[in-house]
């Protein structure tokens, strides 16, 4: 999430930025990249902001393009910069915060309504009367419809009776690898589903294979290991009729849940 401080700072995540007497702004530069660009006061103050973003977001995603000098902050502005950069920002998604003296606006993308208004009442809280929020987040489509919506009930092929994924099933597994990058690091279940042909403890050994083949690839692509848990249902969990070929393609699938 981008996010912006102008008037003696400018912060962007995912892209940061500060500014204390002209506007600076901050843009995506790489997933879960924190870029800070702009002028800050000093060097205190430009030290203080990096090493509460670096603890927000770890060292490795932040980005340092700020300059030193030559503005005037507000009073205690390093301070109060300080307690905007607080856990609850990472809950936004896609957005821009921007600072001009003593006017905050905030816009992006948080998963329901009530984290809407807990993230800008946790900053409004933070600051002192002076400063007045724009609160411009918007609600999104949970992360579980994400997930579903990228999948779009299509099935991921593997070869006949093997954990072996089709070059058709490896291009749906790397769309499902993006649209995962997408979510703020979640915990997903893959699940490996068969039909009824055959024993059940053979289908459950191979649907578990099959997650775990999809598991594993996704984990070379790049994903945390801790994040991707495998799970295999076999037949147990139909979603259409066994009687008729059809059918049981469709049960033939992988599934992605969230986990928590």
């Amino acid at each position: 999430m981008p996010i912006r401080f102008i008037a003696a700072l400018t912060l962007s995540l995912l892209s940061l930025s500060a500014s204390a007497g002209t506007p600076a702004s901050a843009a995506t530069a790489a997933p879960r990249e924190v870029v800070a660009t702009g002028i800050v006061p000093d060097e205190a103050s430009r030290s203080a902001i990096l090493t509460r973003l670096r603890d927000l977001y770890g060292a490795a995603a932040v980005v340092d393009r700020l300059e030193v000098g030559g503005v005037v902050p507000p009073p205690n502005w390093t301070e109060y910069m300080g307690k905007l950069l607080a856990a609850p920002l990472k809950q936004v998604h896609g957005g821009q915060l921007q600072v001009n003296g003593t006017q905050v606006a905030l816009k992006g993308t948080v998963a329901n309504e009530a984290q809407r208004q807990q993230i800008v009442s946790a900053m409004a809280t933070a600051l002192n009367p002076t400063y007045t929020i724009d609160n411009a987040l918007v609600v999104g489509a949970n992360a579980q419809s994400q997930l579903d919506q990228a999948l779009s009930g299509r099935v991921i092929e593997f070869e006949v009776g093997s954990a072996t994924l089709t070059p058709a099933g490896i291009a749906i597994v790397e769309e499902m690898e993006a649209a995962i990058r997408r979510l703020e690091r979640p915990s997903v279940q893959i699940i490996g589903h068969t039909d009824s042909s055959g024993e059940r403890m053979s289908n459950v050994v191979l649907s578990l294979s099959r997650a775990n083949a999809v598991r594993d690839y996704l984990i070379r692509k790049g994903l945390p290991e801790t994040s991707l848990s495998a799970l295999g249902a076999g037949p147990d969990r139909p979603i259409a009729s066994n009687d008729t070929l059809e059918g049981r393609a469709k049960n033939r699938r992988i599934e992605f849940r969230l986990a928590n």
